[in-house]
């Protein structure tokens, strides 16, 4: 028996290893279809829920209608559907106006059906042991389970990423699902075996089943676990620190809240959570409600993720607490845990950014979480009730301060998949007004109306003297001074770029978002003015110059890292590979890298070196003149010449580089390196 016991234990902990290991493999996947968008991975959450729920349905019904031989052919149907997802190959294609729709037929294709069964392992094992030994449901296999997705989930970035190519870390997680299948069909034989058709509908009607209330809260505690989870996650990549993986912290501080619950059935006095839950909702409250001020990067993820830690606890606590005793109620419980779960990944991930022009899913969080907190201290003593009475009174005032505070100054407010764009005009220079193109706390551009000067005159990282400055005015100095010139931009945001054309040139820029391009031409004029012929094309920048002709750009402007998300299929060798097709003989790429957490000087230097070309990285200083912002960019060319003219030798200067790197390419690239910590 105690053979058998490990089996369940191991059989569970590969299961969700493995399950959790998928799930950033399959984003990773997924990220240059939509152009490396940090929505990406939040869409990839409710799928990943969504999925987890048919999962804990499945196992549900299963331990009800025991159906061994459509099991064992779901577990067959799951290894070819797993090998299937090592040999295809990805492609990106046009499918920006419909990324959620993408994003789960993608994933439901590629690994639907393996995620499905296991994540229905955790709950229906728990239910053969339970057949099989004393009828008592062993719910330390879930916190196990969740042990298992918190270590995959710390071992991806930190040792997977950086050794494996994507292709083999496909295959090795196949290897694994085959393994998974082979102890998943052993303990399905020995429990068929072993149990008695008695056994496998134990009689529990002695123990009194959950009342109504009970099962109400297994769906709506875990729902607002979640929309913390999704919204805490959402608004840190969004405002707080644009870093990759930054969501595998909070993801793993709600995994770690489970195994604390489940497992370790740690209790602190309900007081002390309440306390802590009410100081820090107000901390942040505060802190939401000052759209324009910042707090050091530490103290902003210590306060984020101690709240999501606290709150995802009272969650899990509570809904652990009020779990079934009946062994028959036990997959029901999942399953409307699970409900939960995907319900509110769902509100946040999609229906959100559907229903508000506003980013207001944080508040309208905190609101619930202290509306679950009074429901579950109604019957309480009355003191507690009254503190989530005015807790919740204040996260309604919360809701509507935050309104009114992106809504000071702002001139226009879209929301969709891509960004969450805001335009505010502000007053600057006697007579003159700025407006600013915001997408969260990161600044697309600014333009100064109301001198005619400052209004054609490129601001912020794109001055005269940055890095794109110098290549637009010294990529043709062999040709005459008027002689047009061909310029690409991958990155609209407001513009800016167009204020260096003149006439006979043409600027063409490339975009994804569909909500970008109206802004840029209708609230900002760099466009309007510019004297180029200005194309502007929709879509991911990748996909759109592979399905062009060679536009023999002059200069190639690659603007796509100080955002949201780095979008890696945008620097690897195939990308630069098709950018020096674009490129006229001579022509330059600048690549705009200024970006607080990532580096990435050294690897676009060693991808230049590694395809023969010269690289330069050129630092440019907030100056005196009214919008200049410092900047950091990096200068790649086929033309040594280039930088030997006596403005290059000035300011261009060979990159840093980092020994132990490895050149990216469409099947491997690997961030953790080049964070600065």
């Amino acid at each position: 028996m105690t053979r058998l016991r490990l089996l369940f234990a191991g059989t569970v902990f590969l299961g969700s290893f493995l399950l959790f290991l998928v799930e950033p493999i399959a984003a990773r996947q997924l990220l240059p279809v939509l152009g490396g968008s940090a929505a990406v991975w939040i869409t990839c959450l409710v799928f990943f829920q969504t999925a987890l729920l048919l999962g804990y349905l499945y196992a549900h019904w299963l331990s009800r209608h025991p159906q061994w031989t459509v099991h064992l052919g779901l577990l067959a149907l799951a290894t070819a559907a797993a090998i299937l997802f090592v040999l295809r190959t990805i492609a990106p294609n046009h499918c920006a106006d419909q990324p959620i729709l993408t994003v789960f037929a993608a994933l439901g294709v590629w690994i639907g059906l393996p995620f499905l069964m296991l994540s229905a392992t955790s709950p229906l094992l728990q239910v053969w042991w339970a057949h099989l030994e004393t009828g008592q449901i062993p719910y330390r296999l879930y916190a196990l389970s969740n042990l298992a997705s918190l270590l995959a989930l710390g071992l991806y970035p930190t040792v997977i990423e950086p050794q494996l190519t994507l292709r083999a870390q496909r295959l090795a997680w196949c290897c694994g699902f085959a393994l998974f299948t082979i102890l998943s069909t052993i303990l399905a034989v020995k429990t068929r075996s072993a149990a008695s058709p008695q056994s496998l509908t134990v009689d529990d009607s002695s123990v009194a089943p959950a009342p109504l209330t009970n099962k109400i809260l297994w769906v709506l505690l875990p729902m607002g676990a979640a929309m913390q989870l999704s919204a805490i996650t959402s608004y840190l990549t969004a405002n707080v620190a644009a870093i990759p993986l930054l969501w595998i912290l909070p993801l793993s501080v709600y995994l770690l809240t489970l195994i604390v619950a489940f497992q370790l059935r740690f209790v602190l006095p309900w007081g002390i959570i309440a306390r802590f839950m009410v100081v820090l909702l107000g901390g942040l409250a505060y802190s939401l409600s000052k759209t324009n001020s910042t707090w050091p990067l530490w103290l902003s993820l210590l306060f984020f993720l101690v709240e999501l830690f606290f709150a995802c606890f009272f969650c899990h606590a509570a809904a652990c607490r009020l779990r079934p005793q009946r062994a028959s109620e036990a997959t029901l419980f999942y399953l409307l845990f699970a409900a939960g779960g995907a319900l509110g990944s769902f509100l946040v991930g999609i229906a959100a950014p559907l229903v508000f022009n506003l980013n207001l899913d944080l508040p309208i969080t905190f609101l619930v979480t202290a509306l679950l907190a009074l429901a579950i201290n109604w019957r309480g003593n009355w003191s507690q009730r009254m503190l989530w009475m005015v807790a919740s009174g204040a996260m309604v005032v919360l809701v509507f301060m935050v309104r009114a505070a992106y809504l000071r100054d702002e001139m226009v407010a879209v929301r969709n998949f891509y960004a969450s764009l805001r335009v505010t005009q502000t007053v600057g220079y006697p007579g003159t007004t700025t407006r600013t193109l915001m997408n969260g706390s990161i600044q697309h551009g600014t333009q100064i109306f109301g001198d005619d000067a400052m209004r054609h005159t490129p601001t912020t990282y794109y001055s005269r003297d940055s890095g794109v400055g110098l290549a637009i005015r010294f990529c043709c100095s062999d040709r005459p001074q008027s002689a047009p010139r061909r310029i690409g931009v991958i990155g609209l945001g407001a513009g800016t770029v167009a204020a260096y054309g003149r006439p006979g040139d043409v600027i063409r820029f490339y975009d994804i978002n569909p909500a970008v391009q109206p802004i840029a031409r209708n609230v900002f004029s760099y466009i309007r003015d510019s004297g180029a012929k200005v194309d502007v094309i929709e879509g991911d920048a990748r996909t759109s110059l592979a399905g062009e002709g060679p536009q023999q750009f002059d200069v190639l402007v690659i603007d796509a890292f100080s955002g949201d998300a780095i979008p890696i299929h945008l620097l690897t060798r195939e990308a630069l590979a098709l950018y020096r097709r674009h490129l006229a003989p001579n022509g330059v790429l600048a690549f705009h890298i200024s970006n607080r957490h990532v580096d990435l000087e050294p690897p676009i230097a060693l991808l230049a070196a590694s395809a023969g070309m010269e690289a330069r990285h050129v630092n440019s200083l907030a100056k005196d003149d009214p919008g200049a912002y410092s900047s950091t960019w990096m200068l790649v060319t086929d033309n040594a010449a280039f930088f030997q003219q006596p403005e290059l030798v000035a300011h261009a200067f060979f990159p840093d580089t980092k020994p132990g790197l490895r050149v990216w390419t469409d099947d491997y690239s690997a961030l953790l390196p080049v964070l600065r910590w």
